[in-house]
């Protein structure tokens, strides 16, 4: 089973990201915080084999393949390596869910058709 990480674009800068199911949550690096960051009543996490409180979190626009999505996500300062190097986010199931992003882990690949045809459709 791969770990599914692409490159998504927030902000204009284009963010390393895991694609994790057993995440509840979303997460962004410190160092990517939007103004618009706002603090909420502190959760406690364990991420990359660390516990972390958390107090901080903020609403995105990401882009993936050309693909928009929104998210909120809980500010971290650090969120570890993979095989493939450093990441700079993680979008969890609730945002997955939200947007109809399905992993497939034999492949690797992420499956956007849900996403792709939420794109022309808002009520």
């Amino acid at each position: 089973m791969a770990r599914i990480i692409r490159e998504v674009e927030v902000g204009g800068r284009t963010l390393r990201t895991l694609f994790d199911t057993g995440s509840l949550r979303s997460y962004i690096k410190a160092e990517f915080r939007p103004p618009s960051a706002r603090k909420v009543k502190p959760i406690t996490v364990g991420l990359g084999g660390e516990i972390h409180q958390l107090d901080e979190r903020c609403d995105l626009t990401a882009s993936i393949d050309g693909l928009q999505f929104d998210m909120t996500a809980y500010i971290i300062q650090g969120l570890g390596e993979t095989e493939h190097g450093p990441l700079d986010a993680v979008v969890g199931a609730l945002t997955m869910e939200e947007w109809y992003i399905k992993l497939d882990p034999r492949t690797g690949n992420l499956d956007l058709s849900g996403l792709r045809k939420r794109e022309f459709t808002e009520y």
